[in-house]
């Protein structure tokens, strides 16, 4: 069967074949009538058209691909986020390319001068390093890049995250009025901006709510992972003078690290310490205890980071400064945080 050429369609729908062109491309449909864009589509839909890619970049000069670029697709923050976005980019037609580096910069860095060598023309990026010479590299070359969950130490690109700030203080807030006093942190790395945050967040919510430096401790892991966060409950418990009462985990994974750490211990959950998490990843409100978390708009913050990346482009690099947009969190109360042991005997 022959190709369904954009000739065909247009004479289908008795428009000229440039004013079916604009009605089918999302980015120049506005300038059609509603009526029209509607009768072409119609046709389009009927006659079975398949736009052709190729002619189409090389009319525009752009490819209509878009780099996605994550971390550690296995760690369920960043499907989500990833479904977010490719909603956004196919409604508007791009097409995604999705590369997963494994949390190793080497292999980031020929992922992306892999999709570059593809045309792709632009990046949602969400592996970011505090300090990452990789993005300066892209902005040097001109790539338009749109940061997600993660920011940098330069303020020069779009991102879109969490506010961290607001989530860790809800967790503070809320273990200090179930009664604790000894809460550790355990950090996320601190070379990204989420562990550096919400280690800043931890430090300033327990000096706003009256805590001590001895009562609220800071514990770091190395990364985001349950190995990291367990044996960082470890050392937690075996510190100096160790007294700890509640926890707030530098992410969920942490949080279950935590739990396992507890459990080795011969300590309850939420009997003798609670466990706060952050990131509501899918699935821990099924754990025993169900997680109380910090919930993220995950799904929304990579539509948002997609929209962005969509303006990016089509300004062309007219855009006087990055947006910078932080999503509203909320906190998830569940079955792992409950009144310190000794508050709990008071009320009894």
């Amino acid at each position: 069967m022959p190709r369904v050429k954009l000739a065909d369609v247009a004479r289908a729908a008795k428009v000229h074949p440039g004013t079916a062109s604009r009605a089918l491309s999302p980015g120049q449909s506005g300038q059609v009538s509603p009526q029209t864009v509607a009768r072409v589509v119609r046709a389009a839909e009927r006659l079975g058209y398949v736009p052709n890619a190729q002619a189409r970049a090389l009319r525009t000069a752009r490819s209509h691909l878009v780099g996605i670029v994550v971390p550690d697709i296995t760690n369920p923050l960043f499907p989500p986020i990833v479904r977010g976005a490719e909603h956004v980019l196919t409604a508007a037609g791009y097409t995604v390319l999705l590369t997963d580096t494994d949390n190793d910069r080497e292999r980031e860095r020929r992922q992306i001068e892999s999709l570059r060598g593809r045309g792709v023309d632009g990046f949602i990026i969400a592996t970011a390093q505090w300090e990452d010479p990789l993005l300066t590299d892209l902005a040097s070359a001109g790539v338009p890049v749109v940061l997600a969950n993660r920011s940098t130490s330069c303020s020069r690109w779009p991102y879109v995250g969490g506010d961290e700030q607001a989530g860790v203080r809800l967790a503070v807030q809320y273990l200090v009025g179930l009664g604790h006093r000894a809460i550790v942190h355990l950090a996320g790395p601190q070379n990204v901006s989420t562990g550096r945050d919400r280690v800043r967040a931890f430090r300033a919510a327990a000096k706003e709510f009256g805590l001590t430096t001895a009562d609220a401790r800071v514990t770091v892991c190395q990364a985001y992972s349950e190995a990291q966060g367990k044996a960082a409950m470890r050392r937690a418990l075996r510190a100096p003078r160790a007294r700890v009462t509640g926890v707030v985990a530098g992410n969920d994974l942490i949080a279950l690290g935590a739990l396992d750490a507890l459990a080795e211990a011969g300590l309850d959950c939420p009997g003798d310490v609670s466990v706060v998490g952050f990131n509501d990843m899918p699935f821990v409100d099924r754990i025993q205890p169900a997680l109380t978390t910090v919930r993220l708009p995950l799904e929304r913050m990579g539509g948002l980071a997609a929209d962005l990346l969509i303006t990016e482009l089509e300004s062309e690099g007219t855009q006087d400064a990055p947006t910078r947009a932080l999503l509203g969190v909320d906190l998830v109360v569940r079955g792992s945080t409950a009144p310190p042991p000794r508050q709990r005997a008071r009320r009894r």
